[in-house]
């Protein structure tokens, strides 16, 4: 019995077969070894806080682990075992610093700025699209097990040679090592960086081996079609010391792919592993009753469906009814008690800003929450931000042409708040300065200058008594906050921007403990993104400052950053700790197969677009970074049957996330006009619509 609890085992089926149920039986029957934990990984983030919950309630505190994904356990073994990449690559010994997307694109811009001007120019690519594309074919490269060293090969020989020529190639290979060596000199890790570090240098070594035999049991992995070529080396280590380790793995996943994920070669972990074949997907689920038929018939142009009564039809013209008439028919079934909105999932292939202020607009104003998945709006569109940007642009030098009359009025509209109002109420509620009164302000009293833009006194204002007490008393609490602080920046020991921000959201915005989570996201991410771009900043000054020609002092570059729109809030937890869903919810198809989420009622939006074929998830350049690329320039046809796999996938995942009604949203014309021609239309010409 003891051998049979230890033996690896490989666990194959479809969505919502009982995969993970089985990791987690076989994860109970492991005696622990030396008090050893186990290392049990998930996919992503959010699957990683589910799994925890589920490891909590069935293992309990019977078998000791820890739980983490692909990504997270790479970033801190490197800052673990930094000391030892600093004497094995000679590196500086300096504590490693990682770099945010947002900076990592900023620095290489500036870096690479002479050769954006000339010889990695293409036409069609705006110089951030260059600089995004390259650190993304960094990252692709070292997620494949690749050496940045052989990028400029791979492009050459993957890439059709009318897209780019070879030169641009060459030169965006020694681009890429540049920056590498240029970030590894200051100590600056971008994840691309870290995982390539990890594979190539921290992994092959014996030391390093034998520490992570010595800290784990064994390994459990949920959902291995979605971990990179670079996860069966990490495991291997632990076979060949023969421990006992356990792999789920869905052939219709594969979600990833495209963005790191090699399932092709994550199957190579079933060698020597017990196999358990799960053959269907839940019973309750519509993909049990009808996957195979809904592929067959979008496979088949000339097949005639005849689809069960769980799938209905809502059909209209133009796209703007269609996005209406599903929101109120939603509302109409959830008013009726015939369905919660935790039960209900809109999904798209694309989800556009209207569609979701759509949705969120006509349900909310019917009392519906919505959970919009990953809604990431960039962080300046949030009016807190915009305001406390507009306040450290009045408080440092130089800053005159980043704040105008308007980003003044609003931001004395926003920070007029008042502490003693009822604090559930929406912050434009709580204002002292309306924004009528804000706009008088800052017609009279706003100086602009190009070096010390500022603020008047609002006697300044000749119909000053006009504003009333409330609004002058804001007022003059603002500018007297505003001279006090630039009083203590003349002074010997000037105050760092992000305490100068905290202190601002302190004493204008918080409002006890309560803020509505988006504007406390908002507000969460700001503090966190201030306080890497100074970290960074820091850093760069002990070499001499930024790459480049940058005359904006750190607070313009920083909210310069900012104005770009580059960074986003993203509310993290994701979902509630509890695991209760709370509201309608709406995603992409990608983020929602990603959670890996069911619901009793699908809604699939744009049902006729052919996006659900032709919409890129994927990387610029990824098909030539998987292992099982031909060794070929990539031509259309690759890409339409990678698409084709990539609809069935789709199809038979959502169909398995289902488990009572599917309705098919179609608008016989799109955003744009046009006549929808997606490959679903055949479904949708099936169906009758709903009354």
């Amino acid at each position: 019995m003891h051998e049979m609890a230890m033996a690896s085992m490989w666990i194959t089926g479809p969505t919502r077969s009982g995969k993970t149920d089985r990791l987690l039986d076989w994860l109970l029957h492991q005696s622990a070894r030396a008090e050893q934990p186990w290392l049990v990984f998930a996919a992503n983030g959010d699957n990683r806080m589910v799994l925890a919950q589920r490891l909590a309630a069935t293992v309990k505190d019977q078998v000791p682990y820890t739980t983490t994904t692909p990504a997270g356990f790479i970033q801190s073994e490197i800052i673990l075992f930094w000391p030892l990449l600093v004497q094995s690559l000679s590196l500086k010994a300096q504590f490693p610093l990682k770099l945010r997307p947002e900076n990592e694109q900023l620095l290489a811009l500036q870096l690479w700025e002479p050769l954006l001007a000339g010889e990695l120019q293409v036409d069609g690519w705006s110089e951030s699209q260059m600089v995004r594309r390259a650190l993304d074919l960094l990252q692709l490269a070292a997620s494949a097990g690749i050496p940045a060293e052989e990028i400029t090969q791979r492009l050459c020989q993957g890439m059709m040679p009318n897209l780019v020529p070879a030169d641009t190639w060459e030169t965006m290979g020694s681009a890429l090592l540049e920056w590498r060596g240029w970030c590894l000199d200051r100590g600056l890790l971008t994840y691309g960086l870290m995982t390539e570090l990890y594979w190539r240098h921290l992994l092959p070594l014996s030391q390093y081996q034998s520490q992570l035999l010595d800290r784990f049991a064994g390994t459990a992995a949920d959902d291995v079609d979605e971990y990179s070529a670079i996860a069966p080396p990490l495991f291997q280590v632990f076979k060949t010391a023969d421990r006992p380790q356990a792999f789920t793995y869905n052939p219709g996943g594969q979600v990833r792919l495209g963005v790191g994920a090699d399932p092709t070669s994550t199957q190579v972990l079933a060698e020597g592993c017990e196999p358990v074949q799960l053959t269907h997907p839940d019973t309750d689920s519509l993909g049990y009753a009808m996957a195979d038929d809904v592929v067959q018939w979008v496979q088949d142009p000339l097949a005639v469906p005849e689809l069960p009564e769980p799938v209905q039809l809502i059909t209209t013209t133009t796209r703007g009814k269609m996005l209406r008439q599903t929101a109120d028919f939603i509302a109409e079934a959830v008013h009726r008690e015939v369905i919660t909105p935790a039960d209900i999932a809109v999904i798209g292939p694309g989800l556009d800003a209207i569609a979701r202020y759509s949705f969120i607009e006509i349900l909310s104003n019917r009392g519906i929450v919505v959970a919009s998945l990953k809604d990431q709006r960039p962080l300046i569109t949030s009016p807190f931000v915009r305001a406390l940007l507009a306040l450290l642009a009045l408080i440092y030098p130089g800053l005159g042409r980043l704040v105008n009359r308007d980003a003044v009025a609003e931001m004395l509209v926003v920070l007029s708040q008042n502490p003693e109002t009822e604090a559930s109420l929406p912050w434009f509620d709580l204002t002292r300065i309306d924004p009528v009164r804000a706009e008088l302000i800052a017609d009279h009293c706003f100086v602009p200058d190009i070096e010390h833009p500022r603020l008047l006194p609002v006697e300044n204002f000749p119909r000053w008594d006009r504003l009333g007490h409330q609004a002058t008393a804001a007022y003059n609490r603002i500018l007297g906050w505003l001279n006090e602080q630039k009083q203590q920046q003349q002074q010997r020991y000037p105050i760092s921007p992000v305490i100068m921000l905290d202190r601002a959201v302190q004493d204008f915005l918080w409002r006890g403990n309560y803020l509505p989570s988006d504007q406390l996201s908002a507000l969460r991410e700001l503090m966190e993104t201030a306080q890497y771009f100074w970290d960074v900043e820091q850093r760069l000054a002990l070499y001499g400052g930024l790459p480049g020609n940058n005359s904006l002092s750190d607070v313009g570059r920083f909210i310069g950053l900012l104005q770009q729109g580059t960074v986003s809030a993203n509310p993290y937890p994701a979902r509630p700790l509890d695991g209760e869903r709370q509201g309608v919810t709406l995603a992409t198809v990608f983020q929602y197969r990603a959670q890996r989420l069911n619901h009793r009622w699908q809604f699939w939006l744009d049902a006729g677009s052919p996006r659900w074929l032709t919409g890129r998830d994927e990387l610029f350049g990824a098909e030539i970074f998987l292992s099982d690329w031909p060794q070929r320039p990539v031509t259309a046809l690759d890409t339409e049957t990678m698409h084709e796999a990539r609809l069935e996938r789709i199809l038979r995942d959502l169909l398995g996330r289902t488990t009572e009604k599917l309705f098919l949203c179609h608008s016989e014309l799109a955003l744009n006009g046009q006549e929808q021609m997606g490959p679903l239309l055949g479904l949708v010409s099936a169906v009758e619509p709903v009354e």
